[in-house]
């Protein structure tokens, strides 16, 4: 924190440098320099005047007060990204994060805030006052409306349908689904076992994947899947293996609801002494980091989350400088990701 020191009942003391020791060093009135911080429009002051203020501030090594600037522009530099009671899995973390380096260079922040009944968005917003509000769950229209009559930008990009809140669809997770199917048909499966997570955290985005799989299946001519929760357990991941070969119709393939589990999968599978893909092929979600390093290397469906975060980030930006929000991206921005384990 830029300082000074002083002496106080015989101590040195630190204080912060203020707009009026600026104003004391570049020789004018601190009108002058609130007028230089702010670019305040109609004042004549001159460019020279303008580079003594900012040479002053140097020399000091001052900087504005945060929250005195937001009070003065009515919110922060804040952007409030909100979300539910959700687990922080690679796809999250790694949008949470794309969204802090993509809003840094325009000098904005992104503080990361879980609403819930005790913590309601309407307490949160008013009482950070960010720049900007950006929900993955959609926002009641009222609550909406009244962010927006506070100047507070609202973005929001459904990551699962919601016939109560405003956004736009960004990520299909029945596609995601139909997808790991119709890539396990076309290499010639056709009895599916779907490895469903324990979280009842995701219980609406594992229904909204197992949807898109019995769908693609009947669409397919396939057989329904065989659906087994499999919790994070190496015990219980070899379990669900053997049982899905033990079958009337051996399962062949695996649906993951997600890479993690999918590695659950692959380790069970070689306690037991099978392999992938001979013995069960498996596909996950999310194309996680270690993906590629997995035994054998994960085929997956990739998110392509660098989409939502060019979205994201160009919506945030022009919805706080007045301008006309991008175009969403397409829900089809899910890819297949092919290695050997499917």
């Amino acid at each position: 924190m830029p300082s000074s020191s002083t002496r106080i009942g015989g101590k040195r003391t630190q204080r912060r440098t203020t707009a009026t020791d600026v104003a004391r060093e570049a020789g004018v009135s601190q009108a002058t320099v609130s007028y230089v911080l702010n670019d305040t429009p109609g004042q004549t002051i001159s460019e020279e005047t303008r580079q003594r203020v900012r040479a002053a501030m140097d020399r000091l090594g001052y900087t504005p007060h945060a929250a005195a600037r937001a009070l003065r522009r009515g919110h922060s530099d804040a952007v409030l990204f909100v979300l539910p009671d959700w687990p922080l899995g690679a796809a999250l973390a790694a949008l949470i994060e794309g969204l802090t380096d993509g809003l840094e260079p325009h000098g904005l922040s992104v503080l990361t805030r879980r609403t819930s009944a005790a913590r309601p968005l309407a307490g949160l917003w008013r009482s950070l006052a960010p720049a900007a509000v950006v929900s993955l769950e959609g926002v009641d229209p009222v609550e909406s409306h009244a962010m927006t009559e506070s100047g507070v930008s609202v973005i929001s990009a459904l990551l699962r349908p919601s016939p109560t809140a405003d956004g736009v669809l960004a990520v299909s997770h029945s596609l995601i689904g139909g997808l790991q199917v119709q890539h396990l048909a076309a290499t010639g499966h056709r009895h599916i076992g779907y490895a469903a997570p324990a979280d009842p955290r995701v219980a609406i985005f594992r229904d909204l994947r197992l949807d898109g799989v019995r769908t693609a299946s009947l669409e397919l001519g396939l057989d329904q899947p065989s659906v087994r929760v499999v919790p994070m357990d190496l015990a219980a991941a070899a379990e669900a293996v053997l049982a899905w070969r033990a079958e009337d119709s051996p399962v062949t393939a695996v649906c993951a609801y997600n890479d993690d589990l999918a590695f659950a999968l692959l380790a069970g599978m070689r306690c037991v002494g099978l392999n992938a893909p001979d013995d069960l092929a498996v596909i996950g979600v999310d194309d996680i980091p270690l993906a590629p390093f997995a035994s054998p290397p994960l085929t997956t469906i990739s998110q392509n989350t660098d989409v939502l975060v060019a979205y994201l980030t160009a919506a945030v930006v022009q919805s706080i400088a007045g301008g006309k929000p991008p175009r969403p991206p397409r829900s089809e921005a899910a890819t297949l990701v092919v290695r050997e384990s499917a």
